[in-house]
């Protein structure tokens, strides 16, 4: 399977969520969907075009440990959330000093973004919501984990992942933190998450702008 873009992965996406019984009911607040910048926004936009509901982003950033920054040592959200991983802590052996570090230079990107994505909206409250958070693939999951548990500190409803691709292990990541995960397309060997895209250019932020003033 080879997707477009990510607009059309997001289409197919929501007929994978339309098949789980995610269909905004008339008279009902429907599902939140919420997109993983930069990515994910286009994504989640398409599945809502097939399930209905809300469409918001979820700002959250990995501590990623700083000589490997794929493994997340904890995430920051938004409104101060922050939740560390006391496993890869121990682990690494990383200092109090070096995550210190790391947390401020991406609370600044995550505020940055904010600024720039939100322009002082408010975010959509996520408190007794299905939530569905939606990437544009996931090859590690270690973001996506990250947003699950920044998201669980918020107190939606049910949590679920959805994504157009993933690998194995990041799939199985994912799960463990998420209610349920949404995903067509699993394959054994995932040399990247743009291997499946025609077209996966490096979204701008005024892209991801675009998509939410457009909701």
């Amino acid at each position: 399977m080879i997707y477009t873009d990510r607009a059309s992965a997001g289409r197919v996406l929501g007929g994978e969520l339309a098949e789980w019984g995610l269909v905004a009911e008339a008279g009902a607040p429907g599902p939140l969907l919420l997109g993983l910048p930069r990515g994910g926004v286009p994504v989640a936009a398409g599945a809502r075009e097939i399930v209905g509901g809300a469409l918001d982003i979820l700002l959250v950033r990995k501590l990623g440990v700083p000589w490997q920054p794929e493994l997340a040592a904890g995430a920051i959200g938004e409104d101060g959330a922050r939740v560390l991983n006391p496993d890869v802590l121990a682990h690494t052996e990383l200092s109090a000093a070096a995550l210190a570090g790391v947390e401020v230079a991406e609370r600044a990107e995550l505020e940055r973004r904010r600024a720039t994505w939100r322009a002082g909206a408010p975010a959509v409250p996520r408190a007794g919501r299905v939530v569905v958070l939606v990437d544009d693939g996931m090859a590690t999951g270690a973001t996506m984990v990250a947003a699950c548990r920044v998201l669980r500190r918020q107190r939606p409803a049910l949590v679920l992942v959805a994504v157009p691709v993933s690998s194995p292990e990041a799939l199985r990541r994912a799960a463990a933190e998420a209610d349920d995960v949404v995903c067509p397309l699993v394959p054994e060997q995932l040399g990247g998450v743009g291997t499946v895209y025609e077209d996966f250019h490096q979204l701008a932020d005024a892209e991801v702008t675009a998509v939410l003033r457009a909701r």
